[in-house]
């Protein structure tokens, strides 16, 4: 995320970007940064780039013939290089950032180098608050139908193109054209299409007057607009721009997008405009709409069993959005319940709309909310998601760390409830992690799998060792699935604790552990952190056990 100052200061102009044949991109692993590295290759120019994690598109990346490093430490950036930086990257802490200022490198927003990349292009700039991918991919595959071969570039990746970018050979390309941190203003666009606007990134623009000041300003550099004539912030752009406009309506599509929910018929009304408006055949433009299955968590289908559980990955993250998914998915299942698991994305973003946000999602039957994903945020005191929790009207459970998540909605979802997990942070994670859980518990012939805690750091380590192994085999021979862990040595060796997390995670621990720091609730509290079920008694049991005369004052006084 940017602030104007850093964006006025810190990067050299568009126009400096000409020449370099060598680009270094910190933050490659992202969706736009993937499509740009991809884009760069393909016009012959070297491109090597960090990122913090590894995942599928660093992979495929790596496959693809480009330098992916993991981890940010400024090692292997040369002299010369343009280096180029997603906005979610802090300045002042990036390492990169502080090699390319030691080397003189120029360093530029991922938004400036898809602008030089475009030039020669007529641009279609897709923007509006909501909606942006799925009318980009939606405007990308109406012009694809029609023979004109435009180079797409959409925000996330689209399953059925392998990607986020398709590398077009014809004069035309469709881009998305994200309004936050003015980030679009490096586009030089033909067209725009302005699916709606209301108050966003406050971060950045403050205002709903700077933000619609700063659309309109970008509507200005098009020769022509087209525009939502339901939603009353793109009306507003629309009289204030001095540029040709267009209205559409949900009825301009004349047929039946494959998406479902109203807000997905307008946005392939829009995309039906444009591309006629472009050139297209119309009736091509619109079985090139109703073809478009999607881009990745856009109300994407992971896992679908009418009489089991669907699993459901979803990127809304406004209170409009958060209701229009809601709606669709209504339409699309009418008859099963509606489990939405939901992390509020920014404190700026949840502070002003928390009456919102509890209104929206109380369209839900249940909901699962975790803690807000801050971004580069510092945590605004007083804002938190329980406040969220408080106000919705639905059977609501409030989780406050994530990570337990698939575990907790598999103990509560029932067979034909869709599940979806929505939100713009690593609440990404969610789904795929909760579908992959299921078919893990439903795989035929799965076995219970009990861990076996034993070992401790007490006296009576050696007992422990020996029961420890006496139960696994026990379990083994009862056909469980068995695994001996030693807790101390897996902590003070600096162990992974992958074991005892995720889909690895066991279903029950069984204590074979004796002594202090094993039967007083030390073990006991750990587990009951990683929520994972325990044998024996619990931990302020335990705890109150090891004192024996505390034992016996309590049994006296309840007349044991």
């Amino acid at each position: 995320m940017r602030k104007a100052a850093e964006i006025s200061t810190a990067f050299a102009d568009r126009a400096a970007i000409k020449g370099h044949s060598s680009f270094f991109l910190v933050g490659i692993g992202g969706a736009g940064m993937s499509a740009l590295a991809r884009m760069l290759k393909h016009r012959g120019l070297e491109v090597r780039g960090t990122d913090s994690t590894e995942s599928e598109v660093t992979h495929a990346l790596t496959a693809e013939g480009i330098d992916v490093r993991i981890g940010h430490s400024g090692d292997g950036l040369g002299a010369g290089e343009a280096v180029v930086l997603t906005d979610a990257i802090d300045l002042s802490s990036s390492p990169e950032v502080q090699r390319a200022t030691l080397l003189g490198c120029p360093m530029f927003r991922r938004s400036q180098a898809l602008g030089w990349v475009l030039e020669g292009h007529k641009v279609i700039a897709v923007t509006g608050t909501h909606g942006k991918t799925t009318t980009t991919g939606m405007l990308g595959s109406a012009l694809r139908e029609a023979g004109m071969d435009p180079l797409i570039v959409v925000g996330a990746s689209v399953p059925a193109w392998g990607g986020p970018v398709v590398e077009g050979e014809g004069p035309w390309a469709v881009v998305e054209a994200c309004e936050a941190y003015d980030s679009f203003q490096y586009l030089d666009p033909t067209m725009v299409v302005l699916t709606n606007l209301e108050l966003d990134h406050v971060d950045f623009h403050g205002n709903y007057e700077n933000l619609r000041a700063s659309v309109v300003r970008f509507v200005e550099k098009a020769d022509c607009l087209v525009y939502c004539s339901a939603d009353e912030g793109a009306r507003e752009v629309a009289s204030l721009a001095g540029v040709t406009a267009t209205e559409y309506a949900q009825e301009d599509f004349g047929g039946k997008p494959a998406l479902p929910g109203l807000h997905n018929l307008l946005n392939a009304a829009g995309a039906l405009i444009a591309a006629t408006l472009a050139g297209a055949d119309k009736d091509l433009a619109r079985r090139g709409i109703q073809r478009f299955l999607g881009a990745e968590r856009r109300l994407q289908i992971l896992r679908e069993n009418p009489k089991g559980i669907t699993v459901v990955d979803d990127y809304a993250h406004h209170p409009s959005e958060v209701e229009a998914s809601i709606d669709a998915l209504r339409q699309k299942f009418p008859e099963q319940r509606l489990v939405v698991v939901f992390q509020p994305h920014l404190y700026s973003r949840t502070a002003g709309m928390i009456r919102e946000f509890a209104s929206a999602l109380s369209k839900a039957d249940f909901v699962a909310i975790t803690d807000i994903y801050p971004a580069r945020e510092e945590p605004m005191p007083g804002i938190s998601s329980g406040l969220i929790a408080e106000l919705i009207t639905k059977p609501v459970f409030y989780y406050p760390s994530r990570h337990f998540l698939p575990e907790a909605l598999y103990n509560i979802a029932k067979g034909g409830d869709v599940v979806v997990g929505m939100g713009a942070g690593n609440i990404g994670e969610f789904a795929p992690t909760f579908s992959r859980l299921i078919d893990a518990h439903e795989r035929p012939g799965r076995k219970t799998k009990v861990l076996v805690v034993f070992g401790s750091d007490s006296a009576e380590r050696e007992i422990s060792i020996h029961s420890g192994r006496a139960v696994h085999k026990a379990l083994l021979a009862k056909g469980y699935e068995s695994r001996l862990l030693d807790l101390t040595e897996l902590l003070m060796t600096g162990g992974n604790l992958r074991g005892l997390l995720g889909e690895e995670r066991p279903d029950l621990a069984f204590l074979a552990v004796h002594g202090s720091n094993a039967e007083d609730g030390t073990t006991q509290g750990l587990l009951q952190t990683l929520h994972i079920p325990y044998t024996g008694s619990n931990l302020l049991a335990s705890a109150v056990c090891m004192d024996k005369q505390m034992t016996k004052q309590i049994l006296a006084a309840h007349g044991l």
